[in-house]
């Protein structure tokens, strides 16, 4: 990402945040090469533990010649198939919407760097089975955009209750947790990289 090295600094105010920091060191997160099979994998991982998600994946991988899948390759497969591998039917369904939507160009991977955030978002939660959630992710790691703040994430949540002392129970918990990353903008996506690891 560019400016790293300037948004750690930047984020080393926060004395919760420095000293996570200084345990973990730089993260730096390469951005995703393939935007398709990222989002194919987003959906498969959805509400499911890296390993279990990473074991369903190795299978639906199984279903395509030499394990490489193409929107139209995953539209010609019948959803019993994928249901099989392990998924819902729900994502089994997304897959087939999400490449349908990218073959007839409703959805144009192509042009969400010229997109603004909220942008991107309308425009990747027109594929069923993609929230404000997935969308984010995608902005945070894939687009790498800087200023993001996934409130309804878990391992966010858990962050802030672990670290700043919130409440996870109380309703105004997202509300608390805005103003407190109101300090780390511009760069709310690195903030919550270090988050993130500091549940491992």
């Amino acid at each position: 990402m560019r400016n790293l090295n300037k948004a750690i600094s930047y984020l080393k105010k926060d004395p919760i945040l420095s000293e996570i920091i200084f345990k973990y060191g730089v993260l730096n997160y390469q951005p995703t090469d393939n935007l398709f099979d990222s989002i194919v994998y987003s959906i498969i991982e959805q509400q499911l533990s890296g390993k279990a998600a990473d074991t369903i994946y190795k299978h639906f991988l199984t279903l395509f010649p030499k394990e490489k899948f193409t929107p139209q390759l995953i539209l010609d497969l019948d959803l019993d198939l994928i249901r099989a591998c392990g998924t819902s039917w729900a994502k089994a369904r997304s897959l087939h919407d999400l490449s349908q939507k990218h073959l007839d160009g409703t959805l144009q991977l192509n042009k969400l760097h010229k997109m603004t955030d909220d942008e991107v978002i309308e425009h990747l939660i027109q594929v069923k089975g993609i929230g404000r959630w997935t969308a984010e992710m995608k902005l945070m790691f894939a687009l790498q955009r800087p200023d993001i703040l996934p409130l309804g994430d878990v391992g966010i949540q858990n962050a802030f209750v672990q670290h700043y002392g919130l409440n996870r129970k109380h309703k105004s918990l997202q509300t608390k947790m805005q103003k407190i990353a109101s300090a780390w903008k511009p760069y709310r996506t690195i903030a919550c990289w270090y988050l993130w690891k500091s549940l491992d």
